[in-house]
């Protein structure tokens, strides 16, 4: 399991929330998408075309959002929506690494603000095939359209997946996925220790905010429990697909 974190807030500030185990980090780094103080595998958002019916009933388009949410994440998915000229693709998420957890409640504010559905699966791009990481990320970073196909083979969804889901108008997974939720502690983006009285306070006023944007996307606050129940017992907690309907972080269950 990777470590427990948490990114800045949109605003800037330095301390944020990471998720604690969340799912593996990429194995090949690939440049940074970002500006100045962006990490490597920083999430990248494209435009992806697929046959008929390939993300759903008549739906042959798509946004990919891969890799890690990281403090500026929000400005990227801002600016693949603007150009979409009013067309209202769905999200398809793919987290990586130790997410910024209230970056990822910002981009579920402005997914439920553009009206736009969202789901988890990685996106597999043609023009990819047989090519490097580097050469790969090259190819989608001016944000697509790019040819491709969604990959339901290995479909799993942790903390920041699941925040950024919420936001979706109408939600769903794919069969067999793994919903893993993990904790959440406390990050400084450009310093390597927190106090402990920072921590708690910090903590305490995340938790609040947290709940507040669930209830405002209409997910159920004993999410965040099971959360806070993983960090103190440092233990993940894997949802089965009853769950995920009776917490309302899906809108449909898989077939």
């Amino acid at each position: 399991m990777g470590a427990w974190s948490v990114g800045a807030m949109i605003s800037g500030g330095l301390f944020s929330l990471v998720a604690a185990g969340g799912a593996a980090a990429q194995t090949t780094e690939r440049p940074p998408v970002g500006g100045f103080g962006s990490p490597p595998n920083a999430m990248i958002f494209y435009v992806a075309h697929g046959a008929a019916g390939a993300c759903g009933q008549g739906c042959s388009d798509w946004i990919a959002a891969e890799g890690t949410v990281q403090w500026d994440t929000h400005k990227r998915l801002i600016a693949i929506l603007d150009r979409q000229a009013g067309r209202k693709l769905p999200l398809v998420i793919q987290t990586s690494g130790e997410s910024n957890l209230n970056v990822a409640t910002s981009l579920g504010r402005i997914l439920r603000d553009r009206g736009i559905d969202t789901t988890e699966a990685a996106t597999d791009v043609e023009a990819c095939a047989g090519k490097s990481e580097a050469e790969c990320f090259a190819l989608k970073r001016p944000g697509g359209p790019l040819e491709a196909k969604l990959n339901l083979s290995e479909p799993r969804c942790d903390l920041a997946c699941v925040l950024m889901l919420a936001g979706g108008v109408r939600r769903n997974l794919a069969p067999g996925t793994r919903m893993i939720l993990t904790g959440m502690t406390i990050r400084n983006r450009l310093a390597p220790n927190v106090s402990n009285e920072q921590r708690e306070s910090l903590t305490v006023y995340f938790d609040e905010q947290f709940r507040v944007y669930l209830r405002e996307m209409g997910v159920e606050t004993e999410l965040l429990d099971i959360v806070d129940r993983n960090w103190q017992s440092r233990r993940a907690t894997e949802l089965p697909p009853p769950e995920w309907a009776r917490l309302h972080i899906v809108t449909t269950l898989p077939p």
